[in-house]
């Protein structure tokens, strides 16, 4: 089921159908991260220290080398802020364009099913803000749990993997079910759930394709909740889509 819902959103990534989405999804993540890049940078500069020349005015010349390795140091950080930020990134994108990629899916792979129903704008925009602040939470952990011999970059997926599941196959259930029936729903096939948030967090880490994340999470939600609504009589999709 997991291996076919991501097919299906690869898939889905370059398909005409869905080309609008692509470029829409493509640009705002670039502008985000671009305006993120320049704010981390200016966060750096502010908290920049003085001159080493300045802090030590007696330093040997030999030692000259240090402010080359602050320098450097500086960028790994910088980039390393870029990196953890494309979780963030992906959540905001993801609340403005997850809609059309559903309703592309549904009327191109699931025509003559229930169709589902776009969220109410300010609905929607309080579940972005909420998934935005999860993430951000998230990878502050993930970014500390980097401090922690054995444990590393596995706390990257292990982290992304469980909140971007949980909260794309939240977002796609919620096009046709309400609140309470999509964390029921969750919660049954919650390892499912998990193991395909571990399959976008693993795309979230491919430079330069993670810049489609947006797109590709919200498909494989989509097929995945279709699939699970398909194979499960207790919660089939009877109506046309939520009150």
């Amino acid at each position: 089921m997991i291996i076919d819902a991501a097919r299906l959103a690869g898939a889905n990534l370059f398909a005409p159908e869905t080309r609008t989405a692509f470029w829409k999804t493509l640009g705002l993540t670039i502008l985000l991260l671009i305006a993120a890049w320049f704010g981390i940078e200016a966060a750096f500069a502010w908290l920049a220290l003085p001159p080493l020349e300045a802090l030590l005015p007696d330093i040997p010349a030999w030692a000259g080398w240090l402010g080359f390795l602050f320098g450097f140091a500086a960028s790994i950080g910088l980039a390393l802020g870029l990196a953890l930020l494309i979780a963030p990134v992906t959540a905001i994108v993801a609340g403005f364009f997850l809609d059309d990629v559903a309703e592309v899916i549904e009327r191109r792979d699931y025509a003559g099913q229930p169709a589902g129903r776009a969220l109410p704008a300010l609905t929607a925009l309080g579940y972005t803000v909420r998934f935005l602040g999860v993430v951000i939470a998230g990878n502050l952990m993930a970014l500390l749990l980097l401090l922690v011999p054995g444990v590393n970059f596995l706390a990257f997926f292990l982290v992304n993997g469980y909140l971007l599941g949980r909260e794309f196959f939240e977002f796609a259930a919620m096009r046709y079910r309400p609140e309470q029936e999509v964390r029921l729903l969750r919660q049954k096939y919650s390892l499912t759930v998990f193991l395909s948030g571990l399959v976008i967090a693993a795309f979230l880490a491919v430079p330069v394709l993670n810049l489609l994340t947006p797109l590709f999470a919200a498909g494989l939600m989509v097929h995945l909740h279709k699939m699970i609504s398909a194979a499960d009589s207790e919660f089939p999709l009877a109506v046309a889509a939520r009150a």
